[in-house]
């Protein structure tokens, strides 16, 4: 690849107060893999970070409900991830957190770059107070009725009914999180984030991605914008855990958690170019006009990253460089996607951890394998409206597609050639024009499938990818290699070196999707070096504490998105089964699990 792209795939950051689920997976998560995978395949200069949110409010209503430090909840939740993201093949370059130095840092400088150019100013406020905790309370802290659409559980923050980022003093019967009881409202003084002098270029930025953001995202970002326009927004609080305001006079209050999370995006590969000794390797992406950053999030997230989050960069203007980097003249760059998902839901009904009513992803994998999970995740995607996990149809999909169409595909094939060859490719000679259309069929979804992953269809994806195994089916149900080698087997080493390379193709197109299955594949066809890299577990401590991160090295990893290299004649290992072929059973005992 003579022009490789620098892409930074940003992925929201989970809070650090309860487990992953499958709705975390398939609405953030899964799809940052898959787009990194494909694009590490492709050649190009990648970089996936995110980490644990370690100030979200969340994480301080957790640690106060079971009487611990918020430091606590944080470690066990954050280590909680680390196992998940291993077992499901997230490949991060670095899964951090923001309780470190660097990202304490790096939000202080952003903090001081808008204060120097004049997008900061100070202002009281009335705020919740709760008289029987003697404190003020941080709009998470808060719930009542939107004062929008009448929702009854919206957060002071934002409404979960209409979406919209809400003014927490304005909500209906208000009540505090921790105990119930009704707050106050009591002066107190924050700075706040001028929006509304940030308008203008943030809405020319929404315009020059309009014809190719998804709908949602526009809808929930300029649409917004243009109906309603923007205003300042406080971002400091009342709170004593999380990052201190650098002005003197300002210690007992710390930064939002919505104005401080956002900036992990560019503090984590600053944490990442320390690690691997190159300090300034994350301007490559930061300050590189030709750099895409692509950021992955649920819908629920989407004014906090397509409008806050680009307002705060514009608003830092040349003067973070000079402050945290030395550098002159230079300006972040700005998002150029986010693709945001909706919602997935479960047997009809919003997922809940607190009834039980989920898909744990740890508890799913102590019964069945991780790229059955990543596959149905993937064909259900919610990119465009919400989905339903459902039982019946995750039974379905994985003994009528993963078994039946690519699994059997794959072991028939292998299998036969290694006893009727020895375990070398055939030889086929001259290919015959049956031979060729089908090897262009598959050749050609390096170019369909890789179009629609560059435009974030992961869906349309994979469907692709699983509709060319298909042909490949009815290619060997035309041929019948089964019944070619008892009449002429130089006949039927046409067909099945023929099939050998097709599946060789299609394990790359698989294996952004299904990365554990392809890897077994790719070592079953003889190839000794792995498609991808592997994950580290690292721990580095500051003053803060000890920091436990997840990291990608890439090593020997030997993966490209182009056709087959299969030789005749290359040995290759006797395969067993990709997939598990489940029993019916399964769907009434896994509803059975559900809501208890």
């Amino acid at each position: 690849m003579t022009n490789p792209e620098t892409i930074l795939v940003a992925v929201a950051w989970p809070y650090a107060n309860a487990r992953i689920h499958a709705g975390n997976l398939t609405g953030a998560y899964l799809p940052a893999d898959i787009f990194a995978r494909f694009h590490r395949l492709k050649g190009n200069r990648v970089l996936m970070v995110s980490g644990s949110d370690a100030h979200g409010t969340p994480v301080t209503v957790r640690a106060e409900t079971e009487g611990v430090t918020p430091y606590d909840v944080y470690r066990r939740f954050h280590d909680g991830f680390l196992e998940v993201l291993q077992k499901t093949g997230l490949h991060y370059d670095l899964f951090t957190t923001t309780h470190t130095r660097n990202h304490f840092t790096v939000s202080q400088d952003i903090f001081l770059a808008l204060k120097d150019n004049g997008y900061l100013y100070t202002e009281k406020q009335k705020q919740w107070y709760a008289p029987s905790q003697k404190r003020f309370l941080p709009d998470r802290y808060v719930e009542g009725t939107c004062y929008i659409c009448g929702y009854e559980n919206a957060r002071g923050d934002q409404c979960d009914g209409c979406g919209n980022l809400l003014d927490a003093t304005l909500l209906i019967n208000p009540r505090s999180k921790i105990d119930g009881s009704t707050p106050e409202l009591r002066e107190t003084e924050h700075f706040y984030l001028d929006l509304g002098k940030l308008q203008d270029e943030v809405v020319a930025f929404l315009k020059e991605r309009e014809n190719y953001w998804r709908p949602n995202v526009l809808r929930q970002s300029l649409g917004q914008i243009l109906a309603e326009g923007l205003r300042g927004r406080p971002i400091t609080r009342d709170l004593e855990w999380g990052i201190e305001v650098p002005v003197d006079g300002w210690e007992d209050k710390r930064l939002y958690v919505w104005f401080e999370a956002v900036i992990g995006y560019l503090s984590a590969p600053v944490e990442w170019s320390e690690i691997i000794g190159r300090p300034d390797a994350w301007q490559e992406w930061w300050f590189n006009p030709d750099a895409k950053t692509y950021y992955f999030i649920g819908k629920d997230n989407i004014p906090f990253h397509a409008v806050i989050w680009p307002a705060q960069l514009i608003g830092a203007g040349t003067r973070f460089g000079e402050l945290f980097a030395g550098e002159k003249d230079k300006r972040l760059t700005l998002p150029y996607d986010v693709p945001a998902n909706e919602f997935m839901n479960l047997e009809g009904k919003k997922i809940s951890g607190s009834r039980n009513w989920v898909v744990d992803v740890l508890d799913f994998l102590e019964r069945y394998d991780p790229d059955p999970l990543r596959y149905y995740l993937t064909v259900n995607m919610p990119e465009s409206k919400d989905t339903d996990w459902d039982w019946e149809d995750f039974y379905n999909r994985n003994n009528g597609e993963l078994v039946a169409t690519w699994g059997n595909l794959a072991n028939r094939v292998l299998s036969f050639a290694y006893k009727h060859w020895e375990g070398r490719v055939p030889d086929p000679g001259e290919l015959r024009p049956v031979d060729e259309e089908i090897l262009a069929k598959v050749e050609a979804g390096f170019e369909d499938v890789g179009g629609r992953l560059e435009k974030v269809q992961l869906r349309a994806a994979l469907s692709e990818a699983m509709r060319l195994a298909s042909e490949v089916n009815k290619y060997l149900d035309t041929t019948g290699p089964w019944f070619e080698i008892k009449q002429d087997k130089a006949q039927a080493a046409k067909t099945i070196y023929t099939a050998m390379r097709c599946i060789d193709s299609l394990k790359v197109l698989f294996s952004p999707f299904l990365p554990f299955t392809s890897e077994k594949l790719h070592a079953y066809l003889g190839y000794t070096t792995p498609l991808f890299g592997s994950q580290v577990v690292e721990t580095r401590r500051d003053d803060l504490g000890e920091h436990t991160a997840l990291r990608y090295v890439p090593g020997e990893a030997s993966g490209r998105w182009e056709p087959s290299r299969l030789q005749p004649g290359q040995t290759f290992q006797k395969p067993r089964p990709l997939f598990r072929k489940l029993d019916h059973a399964i769907v009434e005992e896994e509803r059975g699990r559900l809501g208890k």
